[in-house]
Formats: C-alpha cells, sequence, structure tokens
C-alpha cells in the first residue's frame, strides 16, 4: 500500500495518506484504501468504514474519539481495544467484531484510534428500516437481544483477563460523581460558547440519586463486566434464518461493575408505541410489533441471569441521569461545530425531558 495522489478524499477525523502509510507497515497484506465514509447513528466516538481492494480484506471499521470538546476520562480507544481483543478470544459467548490493530500515536489521524473487523449485520433503529422485520422475528429478536446482555454480565473476568478492567466495589457512587464531574465540564463548554439554558432539575435529581444509592456488595461478590451503553443500535443483527445478534459494538463505556446500570440503561432507550414522546437518540424500531415491552424484555433479563429487580426503578432514574450528562456533551461539541453526521441539532432537546422522566420514575417507583 502507497500513500499516493490517488487515494480517496479524507472526510473529518481521518488523514487518510498518513492512516494509509500506518496501514501498511501495522497490517501488511490489507490491500490499498479505496474509501472512508463515517458509519451514521453514532454521536460520540466516530466510526468509519474503510474499503480495501487488492488485498485480504474487503472493508474494515476505524473507530476514534470525537472531533471536539471531549470530557475527561472518556473515549479510551485503548480500553475499547482490550474488551474486544478479550472477548473475542477467550470464548466468551458474547458476539464482538475482531479486534485487529491499536494505534497509540495521535500524528496519525490526530487520536489515538484502533481498527476491528467488518461484521455483516444490521443497525436496526426505525420500523422504516426493517420492512421485512416480521412480529415472530421482532419477539425473537428482543430475545436474542436479552441473551446478548446476559453473556456480558456473566462473563468469567478472569478468565477473560479482565479481573483488573475496573473496580465493581462502590461502581453506583462513583458513577454518580464521575458524571456529575462530566456535567458540570460540558456546562463550562455550553457557557463558552455564549449560550445558557437553566436546567436546575439537574441538581435535585442528582441529590435524589444520591440518597438511594444501593448497598455496597460484598467484597467476594463475582465482578461482572457491564457494556455502558448496552442498547439495540449499538448491536449488528441479522434477521435470517432467524434473529440473531452478530455483533455488540460500541465498548467505550465498559468496565467492571453494577449489571443493573446496564439493564437500567437498555430500558431507558427501549420505546414503546403508548410513550408519548421519543428519544432523538436511540432505536424507535421497538415500537413495531411483536417486541416485547420493557417490562418483558427485563423479566426475560432476570429469567437468564437470576437477577433481583426489585429497585430496578433506581437504575432506570439512574440511567435517564447519565444519559442526560453525556447528551449535554454531545450538544457542547454541537454548539462548538465539532460534530460529524445529522442529527445533532436536536440532542440537546433531549435532555430536560430526560431529567423529568428520571424524576416521574422515582416519584412512582415503577420503571415501566
Amino acid at each position: 500500500m502507497t500513500a499516493d495522489a490517488e487515494l480517496p478524499a479524507g472526510v473529518p477525523g481521518i488523514d487518510v495518506p498518513r492512516l494509509a502509510a500506518w496501514l501498511a507497515r501495522e497490517l501488511p497484506g490489507s490491500g490499498r484504501i479505496d474509501g472512508v465514509e463515517v458509519i451514521a447513528g453514532g454521536r460520540s466516538n466516530l466510526t468509519y468504514a474503510i474499503t480495501l481492494t487488492g488485498g485480504d480484506r474487503d472493508r474494515i471499521v476505524l473507530r476514534r474519539p470525537p472531533l471536539g470538546h471531549v470530557l475527561p476520562t472518556a473515549h479510551d480507544m485503548g480500553r475499547e481495544y482490550r474488551v474486544l481483543s478479550a472477548l473475542g478470544t477467550h470464548g466468551t459467548g458474547v458476539p464482538v467484531p475482531a479486534a485487529l490493530a491499536l494505534c497509540e500515536d495521535t500524528e496519525v489521524i490526530g487520536a489515538r484510534f484502533y481498527l476491528m473487523e467488518f461484521v455483516d449485520g444490521r443497525v436496526l433503529r426505525t420500523p422504516e428500516e426493517a420492512p421485512d422485520l416480521t412480529p415472530d422475528g421482532a419477539r425473537g429478536l428482543s430475545e436474542a437481544l436479552a441473551a446478548a446482555l446476559a453473556a456480558i454480565h456473566t462473563v468469567d473476568v478472569e478468565k477473560a483477563g479482565l479481573a483488573d478492567f475496573g473496580r465493581p466495589s462502590g461502581y453506583m457512587e462513583r458513577q454518580l460523581r464521575r458524571w456529575g464531574r462530566q456535567w458540570d465540564a460540558s456546562r463550562d463548554a455550553i457557557h463558552a460558547t455564549g449560550t445558557t439554558r437553566d436546567l436546575p432539575e439537574y441538581d435535585r435529581l442528582a441529590a435524589r440519586l444520591a440518597e438511594r444509592l444501593p448497598a455496597v456488595p460484598p467484597r467476594d461478590a463475582p465482578a461482572r463486566l457491564v457494556h455502558g451503553d448496552f442498547r439495540l443500535d449499538n448491536a449488528l443483527a441479522r434477521l435470517e434464518p432467524e434473529p440473531e445478534i452478530a455483533a455488540v459494538v460500541d465498548w467505550e463505556m465498559s468496565t467492571l461493575g453494577d449489571p443493573l446500570s446496564d439493564l437500567g440503561l437498555t430500558l431507558v432507550y427501549w420505546a414503546e408505541a403508548s410513550d408519548a414522546e421519543l428519544l432523538p437518540v436511540g432505536a424507535t424500531i421497538t415500537v413495531a410489533p411483536g417486541f416485547m415491552t420493557r417490562r418483558e424484555f427485563a423479566g426475560r433479563y432476570a429469567e437468564l441471569t437470576g437477577s433481583d429487580l426489585s429497585d430496578i426503578d433506581f437504575y432506570v432514574a439512574f440511567a435517564c441521569f447519565k444519559l442526560a450528562v453525556i447528551l449535554e456533551g454531545i450538544h457542547a461539541r454541537f454548539l462548538q461545530h465539532a460534530t460529524v453526521g445529522e442529527g445533532f441539532d436536536q440532542i440537546g432537546s433531549a435532555v430536560p425531558v430526560l431529567l423529568t422522566r428520571a424524576h416521574s420514575v422515582l416519584d412512582t417507583r415503577s420503571a415501566w
């Protein structure tokens, strides 16, 4: 592979000639870069499809951090690469793309990045994107997603080489502090653009969550891997011959912690036809006939894992809080004109909706 004038034009965040030269050294035989395009849908780390010719692969996928305002401790490419490598090589049963190479030299494309295999599958977000999905198929896809989440949470982290991947004890308390700091950083970034808006429900929610923090598990409790952003559109699905999850992707927030935090976030994203309003992130395809309800999905997960869901309302409220903080960070990057793709102008409007929803869940003690 050579970096020459015939290389395709780059897209924001990718220096194609430098990437081509690096790829020739690190993955010899991959072929020549023939095209680079942003894979739509991501709101945080950026994902690109790299088309190759003349080598042993047709396509690979590149992941890098966002271009603008980056929250402290977020977007660690090394951690994401490590967990993919571990899950893909230790027979964990968690479907993931194969990790190919990690680049820690920020001079190549301007940030650390990693490469993974291209997995043939579909990101299903809206009913219109899957007119071939039958009610039976939707039910099967719900089952497959619940099984994938259960598989993540039952990984033997010792055997997978991930025993030091996080600190599960005190996880939720640290999460509350961490996302509080992220909120402050994003608000400062927004103010720096000359924009202000009043969101008083945030402080009240943070205080309520602090009062409801779950008990710290015993020190001898098994450590559990958590994905950190588990939802249907962070997975690649196949519908034929049977519905299946071909790969779970977007592991940027994975660590060892409380698995119910994953379930809570999945339920926040999970849309139902009776919902008064839908979020501008996540999949809305779950409103289609045949998909499980939130209650059914949680029940199936509990059957597979034996989990106690008596405090699931706390985890759903916390997930609303966490997602509100994440979206405020994305909104900050949008205001800085540092986002790539479409739909970012709607992200900020979801933050007050999530804060209100969290208070409602805590008020009613109902996650459904």
